[in-house]
């Protein structure tokens, strides 16, 4: 009797251990953010900004401009929590643009046409009333946003979403609206022109059209002063991302966001 109970010690502590390593593993291996909220006082609105810090790695950078582009949102907070990085949220109750009061005075922008004073007047002329201090408060946001991404910054990575035929890949072809904001374009016959990627930086470009992605690499030295995170990057040199999808694609969401990390990992 006490050989058999030795022998299935013997054969079952093993496994018992494995299972509890594993166990161990895979609960060390999901990071929970750590949250904080940011309340920025635009006139007389007070603007959310959330940010969620996976792990100690802070290099790369998700930033949601849009709060009524969520497609992405579930699918990248998953792939933090095992890759680790920071992810910047704007909240506006689910909608794209931001509005204020300042003086009596209603004004709405694009958040993701404030990074340049050039690119602030233009939105808000496009809704209908600007001024100097509105430019100046929508300004003093936008460098509060800057200031969360870190200086040692590797990439940030924009999370967009668009509606279908509304803003695509061919978008940046040539005799097209933004063809002047195009070094090159890498259009694949197998993805939806909805779903693309736009980079500010060549090594990624080549890295993401190798993997049968649509690419635009921005012309940094070329494309319209619009404001946009893309064009602020660009000017700097600094490496940036924008992950675009049909609105609800979740899964060709995950496909992509899983697919820039492969591609850092062989480039870093």
């Amino acid at each position: 009797m006490l050989k058999i109970v030795l022998l299935y010690i013997n054969i079952c502590l093993p496994f018992f251990s494995l299972a509890q390593i594993n166990n161990t593993t895979n609960s060390q291996s999901i990071l929970k953010p750590v949250i904080k909220t940011i309340i920025h006082k635009i006139g007389d609105s007070n603007i959310s900004i959330k940010t969620f810090q996976y792990g100690d790695k802070k290099d790369i950078v998700f930033i949601s401009l849009h709060d009524n582009e969520f497609t992405g949102m579930v699918e990248t907070q998953s792939l933090l929590e095992k890759q680790g990085g920071l992810l910047i949220k704007i909240e506006n109750d689910y909608k794209r643009n931001i509005s204020f009061r300042l003086h009596g005075r209603s004004y709405t922008f694009d958040p993701n046409r404030m990074f340049s004073k050039i690119g602030i007047q233009k939105t808000l002329v496009n809704f209908g009333r600007t001024s100097e201090k509105a430019i100046n408060e929508i300004n003093k946001f936008a460098r509060h946003v800057l200031g969360l991404f870190p200086k040692d910054l590797y990439c940030a990575i924009a999370l967009h979403d668009n509606t279908e035929g509304g803003y695509s890949v061919k978008y940046y072809q040539a005799g097209s609206q933004y063809e002047k904001d195009a070094k090159l374009v890498t259009v694949d016959p197998s993805q939806d022109a909805d779903d693309f990627f736009l980079t500010t930086d060549s090594v990624l470009f080549q890295q993401l059209s190798a993997k049968n992605y649509n690419v635009i690499l921005q012309d940094n030295k070329r494309a319209i002063q619009d404001g946009s995170l893309s064009v602020y990057f660009g000017k700097k040199n600094i490496r940036y991302l924008n992950c675009e999808t049909e609105h609800g694609k979740t899964k060709q969401y995950e496909e992509m966001v899983r697919a820039i990390y492969s591609v850092f990992e062989e480039i870093k």
